[in-house]
């Protein structure tokens, strides 16, 4: 298997560094550049087509959530995942509409690390590893219910399980599974299954997703 490539996006060497070393410990991934601010990534990016950029949000400027926009347009097969202190739930909320595949603090365990790059993969999964506080108070789907079964079809749905196998799980027909989707998205006004897996994390309405190390 081909190692994933990926650019560290970070404003300190020493992070930098580190965050290189951790994931040079893994012979399938392979660190192709470092850069210390959003303009030097997309430089990076252009030249090197790397398949995953981790993004510090310092280090990426004043607008993180336009670096973002801006490396998926020039390279839409890059997926970006977010390593930063920084969280909030506006931020955590504008940064996953522009398209990130995943949000992780720097308290995260070099398993978590490596664990939420080989997840990028996944058109399904958004991995996920913040505080409580950066979830928002004010939601559109805040005030939603969802019965104990809708609960459960969505809480499988994060952990990217098909119709299929869903049924299988909670012993339903794939019918009733679908059923159960349309409701949950009528009720969310979501337009996807990873759509309504992000809206129902960010009103708490189940756990934010994670990848399964």
């Amino acid at each position: 298997m081909t190692p994933r490539t990926v650019l560290i996006v970070d404003s300190h060497t020493l992070v930098r560094q580190g965050v290189r070393e951790i994931l040079e410990e893994d012979a399938d991934l392979k660190v192709v550049g470092e850069a210390g601010d959003g303009e030097a990534a997309l430089t990076a990016v252009a030249d090197l087509r790397p398949d995953v950029v981790l993004l510090e949000v310092g280090g990426a400027g004043q607008d993180a959530v336009t670096t973002v926009r801006r490396i998926r347009r020039h390279s839409p097969a890059t997926k970006v995942i977010i390593l930063s202190m920084q969280e909030g739930p506006e931020l955590l909320r504008a940064l996953l509409e522009a398209g990130i595949r995943g949000y992780l603090l720097k308290t995260v365990t070099r398993t978590e690390l490596v664990s939420a790059i080989q997840a990028v993969d996944d058109p399904e999964r958004i991995v996920l590893s913040v505080s409580r506080r950066s979830l928002p108070e004010e939601n559109g789907a805040q005030h939603v219910q969802l019965t104990e079964r809708e609960r459960q079809v969505l809480e499988l749905t994060a952990r990217a399980l098909t119709n299929r196998q869903i049924a299988n799980r909670l012993s339903l027909t794939e019918a009733t599974v679908k059923r159960h989707l349309r409701n949950i998205f009528a009720k969310l006004g979501a337009g996807s299954r990873l759509d309504a897996v992000n809206r129902a994390a960010l009103a708490g309405l189940i756990d934010p997703p994670r990848n399964n190390p």
